[in-house]
């Protein structure tokens, strides 16, 4: 009867590696990818319920981007200005979704507070917007690029 293997010790995975011999990625080399993130293209493609899973927490890394930013400008502009919650709410909304201010009030009759406060917030939502959409589309942006190398390096081989 032969002992069980150690966890971390020179395991091999039964998937191909890219070049078509046998995997010899190691679970220390599993845990090393897991931690920085993105397989390399050396590695095979990542399994579908491990990329689902990326796919979800970088859904919900953006998310959450936005719903910190929104509550940033809902904050600031019911503190700054004549607003109510909800008048708060709907032009933070309409800055960070690239639409822009709603509010019909002239600004020379506006305090100096909000005026800066909603500069600010609108170079801000900018960023965050191009930000949380490429956090959201990077792992199907990935696969697919990783995908394309396999098979390009599966053809010249």
């Amino acid at each position: 009867m032969s002992a069980p293997i150690p966890h971390g010790g020179p395991a091999t995975t039964s998937s191909p590696a890219p070049h078509g011999g046998p995997s010899t990625t190691s679970g220390a080399a599993r845990r090393r990818r897991r931690r920085r993130g993105w397989e390399s293209h050396r590695e095979p493609l990542l399994p579908v319920p491990e990329f689902r899973r990326r796919v979800v927490y970088s859904a919900l890394t953006g998310l959450g981007v936005i719903g910190f930013s929104l509550v940033i400008g809902v904050i600031g502009y019911h503190l700054t200005g004549p607003f109510g919650w909800l008048d708060s709410l709907y032009n933070a909304s309409m800055i960070l979704g690239g639409m822009g201010p709603v509010d019909s009030r002239p600004l020379a009759g506006q305090p100096g507070a909000l005026k800066v406060f909603a500069s600010c917030y609108a170079l801000y939502s900018g960023v965050a917007l191009l930000t949380s959409v490429g956090v959201m589309f990077a792992p199907v942006v990935h696969r697919v690029l990783h995908r394309f190398h396999l098979a390009d390096a599966g053809d010249s081989g």
